[in-house]
């Protein structure tokens, strides 16, 4: 292992950072109106019951670690016979140490991306009886900023040859990229009212940083008040891709701060997206009839 192959992707992912700090500085977060734990989920449901007067609120536990736990998850909300219109796929992990989840996934990719790919997966024939074509069903799924500076190996997606915790990052949240627009483009062909977008939901004071380096987390203590967006603040663009009436019929797009911009070009290339979507479902056991990319 290379100094270089360890340093570079560092030095990238802190690049991308400070932009997007610096851009935070300057410019307004979009405004809107928002747990990882069973006990934060119960107590939203508490909370949103007690604002809204309405009981017709569950939570129902998912860890995106396990493959069995997200058809556990997949078949508990299935057997509530409800419809789904809205799926956001918010979960994830940033620069842990090396190590696995329960299937033996290296966790960024396996947590990040794999596992919102299984749970998109399997709840796409219930988002398609949804949607209808006054109003569509949508996706949206959280990458980030740090996707610029990703680069996907198919050959090494579980990071064996040379673990970085920032290249894995920036890799998983490619990925996101690269499924999001892919699955947009199967959507479209099908002719289903089932939508899906990208958000990037800025650099937010949340405790995904709690594995960054100690000068960059005493950096952290300095400036997050300043320039860090609050974790409401952050949720606001994933809020307007799932209910602004505006983006209704539309996906395929990378937003930020409520407006589309423009993704990385690797996130574009469709032969890289459709190889990743069929190692992807050979990774989580979903076999498909092989079809042409569109």
């Amino acid at each position: 292992m290379s100094v270089f192959s360890v340093v570079i992707p560092v030095l990238k992912v802190y690049y991308i950072g400070l932009k997007v700090l610096l851009y935070q500085l300057f410019n307004k977060s979009f405004p809107l109106p928002a747990g990882n734990s069973e006990n934060e989920g119960q107590e939203a449901v508490k909370r949103i019951k007690e604002e809204n007067l309405n009981q017709k609120v569950e939570f129902i536990h998912l860890d995106l670690t396990s493959l069995k736990s997200v058809h556990w998850f997949v078949k508990k909300f299935n057997d509530r016979g409800l419809p789904l219109h809205i799926l956001v796929n918010n979960a994830g992990v940033m620069l842990v140490p090396e190590r696995t989840t329960q299937d033996g996934f290296e966790e960024h990719i396996g947590l990040n991306y794999l596992g919102h790919f299984l749970l998109t997966k399997l709840l796409l024939d219930k988002l398609k009886q949804s949607g209808c074509q006054e109003s569509s069903a949508r996706i949206v799924t959280v990458s980030s900023a740090t996707h610029y500076c990703g680069e996907l190996d198919l050959e090494d997606l579980q990071s064996c040859s040379c673990y970085s915790s920032h290249r894995a990052y920036a890799q998983s949240k490619l990925a996101l990229v690269l499924f999001t627009y892919y699955l947009q483009q199967r959507l479209t062909a099908e002719g289903s009212h089932v939508t899906t977008n990208a958000v990037d939901p800025g650099v937010v004071n949340t405790d995904l940083y709690q594995n960054i380096c100690w000068p960059a987390q005493l950096l952290k203590g300095l400036v997050a008040g300043l320039l860090f967006r609050t974790p409401e603040e952050g949720a606001s663009t994933s809020i307007y891709a799932a209910a602004a009436p505006e983006l209704e019929g539309v996906g395929g797009c990378y937003l930020y701060n409520g407006q589309r911009t423009k993704s990385a070009d690797a996130s574009y290339d469709e032969e890289l997206q459709s190889r990743l979507w069929t190692l992807s479902c050979s990774l989580v056991g979903i076999q498909e009839q092989h079809r042409k990319a569109y």
